[in-house]
């Protein structure tokens, strides 16, 4: 009986298109903060052992695609949260 109350009451639930883009923007916060990581560490190898600038490079972008990923994924529930 207290699943389909339940079920009656998300049914209901009206989420604010402007909350939704409050919590991206929020959420935008970590992958940025991410991305400056990556990238700073990168530099901060480079320059204590240039010869390892080749592998460095491949694992930045392999993270940075993964970092990034989590931001578009926050952008697309960002679109279904506003558009309910």
């Amino acid at each position: 009986m207290s699943s389909m109350l339940l079920a009656q009451a998300a049914a209901e639930v009206n989420i604010n298109p402007g909350l939704a883009l409050i919590g991206y923007g929020l959420g935008a916060i970590g992958p940025g903060i991410g991305v400056g990581l990556i990238w700073a560490a990168v530099i901060n190898g480079t320059a204590r052992q240039p010869e390892a600038r080749g592998p460095l490079m491949n694992i930045a972008w392999t993270t940075f695609v993964l970092v990034e990923v989590l931001a578009l994924i926050g952008l697309v529930l960002f679109f279904i949260a506003s558009a309910a």
